[in-house]
């Protein structure tokens, strides 16, 4: 089986974002079958991989969503707004996945 990049899979399952998860992973708090990962080091399916002491839940298939969203007058498209604007993420708040 192909292995992938760790913080691919974090960001994947929905724990947090990559950019997020290279963090975690550089802070030394991501363990791939028990041990300190790095940057760069990657994993399969059935490795199993720990952030600060608690396993990841990775689903085996990922789930494909399509939506189609007509954006209100009003609502910035960004996940997050430093201006604390509307944006259209609080339009999705009830949808199972990160979008």
């Amino acid at each position: 089986m192909e292995k992938i990049r760790i913080q691919k899979i974090i960001a994947d399952s929905g724990y947090c974002s990559r950019r997020k998860a290279e963090e975690l992973i550089s802070e030394g708090r991501v363990k791939v079958n028990g041990r300190p990962c790095k940057l760069g080091d990657k994993a399969g399916t059935k490795d199993i991989i720990s952030i600060d002491g608690q396993n990841l839940n990775v689903p085996k298939k990922k789930s494909l969503y399509y939506l189609m969203l007509n954006k209100p007058r009003g609502y910035v498209t960004t996940t997050s707004d430093e201006l604390d604007r509307k944006c259209v993420t609080d339009l999705l708040s009830d949808f199972p996945e990160r979008v």
